[in-house]
């Protein structure tokens, strides 16, 4: 019970970062889990299970506010899920422990990227979109791997390019859901092909999954009136600093065991 409630805050808390900004759900959760101990693969399936259920839900409600550009949506979805097989395809064929140390530090920059983009203006513009194909694959791969990173690469990368938050986030979102999909499938191939020796870890996690669900899924309804109450660069600085922080951790974690 102690894990459940443990990881129904870190869902809550996650999810209540990513509906306020559009990113970080999978960063957040991937990072607590692997500071448990977790490996990757089972780090990035369990919260990409449990995205399942809270992108649906934050899909569903931009959808109903028109939040979305569907232009962008069609153009974004086919490379972020080309990404996404492929970064399931790496995690599930090689040693865990070999590829911890990049999945950390791609979560270190991750963190250090949201603490700096907190302390700049966005400009706005036309979103080029050439630049859709590229990132969309970037996105896919990385939030595969490290168990995040489609917010913040995608939403990042756009809003940066001048994109309008309103329509970026919501399009983002919404795109998610199949991302986090194509990635569960990829999973589950492996697991049902015999290529992922690590998957009976993952009844071991069972409860966090299930914490992170029911954290994430309480406290989506409550993202709209958080990002009304809270400065958005505020609440990007803390997470920054929050997932830099347990990145550290990690590396210190992996260097004390050389």
């Amino acid at each position: 019970m102690s894990e459940f409630l443990i990881f129904f805050f870190v869902g809550s808390l996650a999810q209540l970062v990513d509906g306020a900004l559009g990113m970080a759900y999978g960063v957040i959760s991937s990072t607590v889990l692997m500071s448990f101990g977790v490996p990757p693969s089972v780090a990035s399936a369990s919260v990409h299970t449990a995205e399942l259920f809270t992108t649906a839900a934050s899909g569903t409600a931009h959808i109903a506010n028109r939040n979305i550009d569907w232009k962008l949506f069609w153009r974004l979805v086919p490379f972020g899920v080309l990404g996404a097989v492929l970064g399931t395809y790496v995690l599930t064929s090689i040693d865990s422990s070999s590829i911890r140390p990049f999945v950390a530090a791609y979560l270190a920059v991750i963190g250090v990227m949201l603490t700096l983009r907190s302390f700049r203006k966005l400009p706005r513009a036309q979103t080029p979109m050439a630049l859709v194909p590229p990132l969309g694959a970037a996105g896919g791969f990385l939030d595969s791997v490290g168990g995040g990173g489609w917010g913040p690469i995608v939403t990042s990368g756009l809003l940066g390019a001048g994109g309008q938050p309103r329509y970026v986030i919501g399009t983002v979102n919404a795109a998610e859901f199949l991302i986090t999909l194509s990635v569960s499938l990829s999973f589950l191939v492996a697991l049902l092909t015999g290529h992922w020796e690590e998957a009976g870890d993952l009844t071991d996690h069972a409860l966090s999954v299930l914490g992170l669900i029911a954290g994430g899924v309480l406290a989506a309804p409550l993202a709209g009136y958080a990002v009304k109450r809270i400065p958005e660069r505020l609440l990007l600085r803390i997470v920054g600093l929050l997932i830099c922080a347990l990145a550290l951790q990690q590396l210190y974690g992996i260097l004390s065991k050389m």
